[in-house]
C-alpha cells in the first residue's frame, strides 16, 4: 500500500486549539461497520451503544509536563523535550529533543528557567542526552510545560495541565495524551457503570514517536516506536469473561487497542478467567489494513493526522475507503480534528 493512499486535505482551521468547554459535549461520528452508515450524535449519547455485560477498555498512562524552556551561556533560547526519563534513584539522565540542536556541543550547560542547569551529553537515537543537576522529575513538577502536539500552535495554558489530561489518568510516564480518552468524564464513567458495563484499564506510555512521521512511501515498510505497557491479571480477567458471556470489548483510543491485540494470543489461549496473568513490556506492534482484530469489538477514537499510523490503524479496523468517505463528511459538517477535537466510535 502507498502511504498517499492514506493522505486527505484538511482545512487548518478544522484543528482543534482548544478543548471543548465540557468533555462530554464534543460531536460523536459514529460508524456502523455492519451497513457502513454514519450518524452524528453528541459524545455522551455514547452510553447508549453499550449493553450490559460489555467493557470498556481505557488507558491510564498519565502525561507528564515534559517540556523544558531554557537559555545557552550564549544567551540563544533552547527548549528540551524530554522523551525518557530514569526510574527514580537512577542517574538523572534523560533522553530528549532538543530546538535548535545544530550546534550544541557535548559538555553544554543549558540554564533552565527554574535556575537548574542541564548539562548535554551524547547523541541518542532519537536526540541527545542530557543530565540534569537534581531529580529530573522534581524539575519538570517545579518548570516543566504541557507536551502539547506540534499541531497545537499556541503556548500551553495554566488550563492544559487538566485538559490536556485524561480523568482516570494515574500512572505517570506518557509524553503525549491517549486523546481518546480526554471525552470522559467521571459522571460519564458513572453512567456506563450503572448500565451494567465493566471498565478496565491498561497502561501504554504514550509518546514523542505518536507524532513522528512515516518515512517509507510503502505502508507495510515502516517500523512502528517501542512503548511500555502493562495489563494486569484483573484486566485481562475482565476481558476474558467478557468475550466468554458473549460482551462486546470497546477499546478507547489506538493506544489501548494495540495493548489489546499485542496481548491477543495470551487471552486467547485463556479459556478460563482464572488462568488470567499479567502481561508487560513493550510493544512496537504496527496495525494497518490486513491485520485481523482478535480482542477489539469496537473502537472510541479521534480524527487523526493524514498519513499517520493512527489513520492507518482506524483504517484497518473499519476499511479505508469507509474511514475515508467519513472523514470527508467529517470535514464537510465542521468537526474538529486531532487531539482536541471531536471523536468517533466504530462499530
Amino acid at each position: 500500500m502507498n502511504l498517499s493512499d492514506f493522505d486527505y486535505c484538511l482545512p487548518k482551521e478544522r484543528i482543534a486549539q482548544y478543548p471543548p468547554k465540557e468533555r462530554e459535549k464534543c460531536r460523536l461520528m459514529v460508524l456502523s461497520r455492519g451497513d457502513h452508515s454514519v450518524s452524528h450524535k453528541i459524545f455522551e449519547d455514547i452510553v447508549g451503544y453499550f449493553k450490559k455485560g460489555d467493557c470498556l477498555v481505557l488507558n491510564n498512562t498519565k502525561v507528564m509536563p515534559t517540556r523544558l524552556f531554557g537559555k545557552r551561556k550564549t544567551g540563544g533560547k533552547v527548549e528540551i523535550f524530554l522523551i525518557r526519563l530514569p526510574k527514580p534513584g537512577e542517574d538523572p539522565v534523560c533522553e530528549a529533543l532538543i530546538k535548535p540542536s545544530g550546534r550544541l556541543k557535548d559538555g553544554e550547560r543549558i540554564i533552565l528557567e527554574s535556575g537548574d542547569e542541564v548539562e548535554v551529553l551524547a547523541r541518542a537515537e532519537a536526540g541527545r542526552f542530557v543530565r540534569f543537576n537534581r531529580d529530573p522529575r522534581s524539575v519538570i513538577k517545579d518548570a516543566g510545560h504541557v507536551p502539547l502536539p506540534p499541531y497545537i500552535e499556541r503556548q500551553d495554558e495554566p488550563s492544559d495541565r487538566h485538559d490536556y489530561q485524561t480523568v482516570y489518568g494515574a500512572v505517570e510516564g506518557a509524553t503525549a495524551s491517549p486523546t481518546a480518552g480526554l471525552h470522559f468524564t467521571e459522571a460519564l464513567l458513572k453512567k456506563i457503570r450503572d448500565a451494567g458495563v465493566k471498565i478496565a484499564y491498561v497502561t501504554l506510555h504514550t509518546n514523542y514517536g505518536t507524532f513522528a512521521s512515516i518515512k517509507s512511501e510503502q505502508v507495510e515498510d515502516h517500523k512502528m516506536h517501542k512503548e511500555y505497557f502493562e495489563v494486569s491479571a484483573e484486566t485481562e480477567r475482565c476481558i476474558i469473561e467478557t468475550k466468554k458471556e458473549g460482551g462486546s470489548v470497546f477499546a478507547v483510543g489506538t493506544t489501548t487497542t494495540r495493548v489489546l491485540e499485542h496481548c491477543a494470543s495470551r487471552i486467547r489461549k485463556a479459556l478460563d478467567p482464572a488462568e488470567a496473568g499479567v502481561c508487560s513490556g513493550y510493544t512496537d506492534m504496527y496495525i494497518y489494513p490486513g491485520y485481523k482484530f482478535h480482542v477489539v469489538d469496537h473502537l472510541i477514537t479521534n480524527f487523526h493526522l493524514p498519513k499517520s499510523t493512527l489513520v492507518i490503524l482506524v483504517s484497518a479496523f473499519a476499511g479505508k475507503e469507509y474511514i475515508a468517505g467519513a472523514y470527508r463528511q467529517a470535514i464537510e459538517a465542521d468537526y474538529r480534528f486531532f487531539s482536541y477535537g471531536d471523536a468517533m466510535l466504530i462499530l
